[in-house]
């Protein structure tokens, strides 16, 4: 069949459904997205480490805490927290890790270099 997909009776050809356009891997670096990947990442680690934290605090034996509910919803709570720090700045890990991206999709886009003795 060729440059089809599985059911070419409802697909369309591979280059035609891809518009022309060139691969993922020889599109430029989208910097926005990129950017965004990184804030997110940075905002997933802070959580991660305010997790152990909120873990210690007992608050079965509060007036206004503990139980199933409470449980259930904390992961998330801290999920938001660690996205407001990294909003208002965070850590800075943001900036590297987008450096860090970019750069390695740079290198993926040359190829493979060759070694100089």
């Amino acid at each position: 069949m060729g440059d089809t997909t599985i059911a070419p009776k409802l697909a369309l050809p591979l280059k035609e459904a891809a518009g022309g356009r060139k691969s993922l891997s020889q599109a430029p670096p989208d910097r926005t997205a990129i950017q965004k990947a990184a804030r997110d990442f940075e905002a997933m680690a802070i959580g991660q480490l305010l997790a152990p934290m909120f873990d210690t605090v007992d608050t079965a034996h509060g007036k206004f805490g503990g139980g199933a509910g409470e449980e259930a919803w904390k992961p998330m709570l801290v999920a938001e927290f660690g996205k407001h720090i990294a909003a208002h700045g965070g850590f800075g890990l943001a900036a590297p890790i987008a450096a860090a991206m970019l750069r390695m999709q740079e290198t993926k886009d040359a190829g493979p270099r060759r070694a100089t003795p």
